[in-house]
């Protein structure tokens, strides 16, 4: 954004330094002009004008024919009764209509020709790419460091989801599809064999209970993913599915989660 920024000023700057030279260089071409006639052996009418008022009509008002002679420059348009009369662009419009057009070949050549000057979709996408990076890399800082003492109940939908497909990928197969459980214990009731807080929940998988058959995770799942499935498992807490698991474990008071929609237990 800053060198586009700074693009744009320069080429105001040529821009503008280029039209005020013009005018520059023609005001002292119509001086020299002057001071050539004044020298000549012509005969000058009785009423000239000052050269203030030579200049004023060159660069500013330019010919405008006055109401007087309006018939010298009206066009055989007749539209209903109305008369066009043809009447010259003012000399300052005329350098400005110049400017743009200039302006507009530069921008073109810089942008679409040479592509020397990215376009603000480039711009866009570019700078999306590096926030992406950089929320990728904070995100692959902050997992690195998630582990049972650390682990936070998650309530955002994405990571729900994430946690979602971990369960059916890896757990469903002992604890059940609604977390009713089989196999393992029932996951959706009050009662907990090795503590119901998002901690111990992330330190069962990552360690597994291995005189119970269950693996330890944390070869196969990252510690976000870990942090993703116990609070997935965390949320299915009083879902009360059909063919539930009877209770096993101590009972632990549940707990309102962050977003008051996740239950802990």
């Amino acid at each position: 954004m800053e060198e586009t920024f700074l693009f744009y000023t320069a080429a105001g700057l040529l821009i503008t330094t280029s039209l005020l030279i013009l005018i520059v260089l023609l005001c002292v071409l119509q001086v020299v002009r002057l001071l050539i006639a004044a020298e000549s052996p012509v005969t000058v009418p009785a009423v000239t004008e000052s050269l203030l008022a030579r200049l004023r009509r060159k660069f500013l008002t330019g010919d405008m024919q006055p109401i007087a002679r309006e018939q010298s420059i009206m066009l055989d348009h007749n539209y209903d009764g109305i008369r066009e009369l043809d009447h010259r662009m003012p000399p300052w419009l005329a350098y400005f209509f110049y400017g743009t057009v200039a302006f507009a070949v530069v921008y073109m050549v810089c942008f679409w020709v040479l592509e020397t000057v990215p376009t603000s979709e480039a711009e866009y996408t570019a700078e999306v790419a590096l926030a992406e990076a950089q929320i990728a890399e904070y995100q692959k800082t902050v997992a690195a460091g998630i582990d049972e003492n650390t682990a936070k109940l998650v309530t955002d939908p994405k990571a729900l989801e994430t946690g979602k497909a971990l369960f059916a990928q890896n757990c469903q197969a002992c604890h059940g599809g609604a977390g009713e459980g089989g196999v393992g214990p029932n996951l959706t009731d009050e009662y907990w064999m090795h503590g119901g807080t998002v901690g111990e929940v992330f330190k069962t998988i990552k360690y597994g209970v291995p005189e119970k058959g269950m693996i330890a995770w944390q070869q196969k799942l990252k510690p976000a993913e870990i942090q993703d499935l116990s609070s997935y498992i965390l949320s299915l807490q009083g879902t009360r599915p059909a063919g539930g698991k009877e209770p096993q474990g101590e009972k632990v008071a549940m707990q309102p989660a962050p977003n008051d929609k996740l239950s802990m237990k």
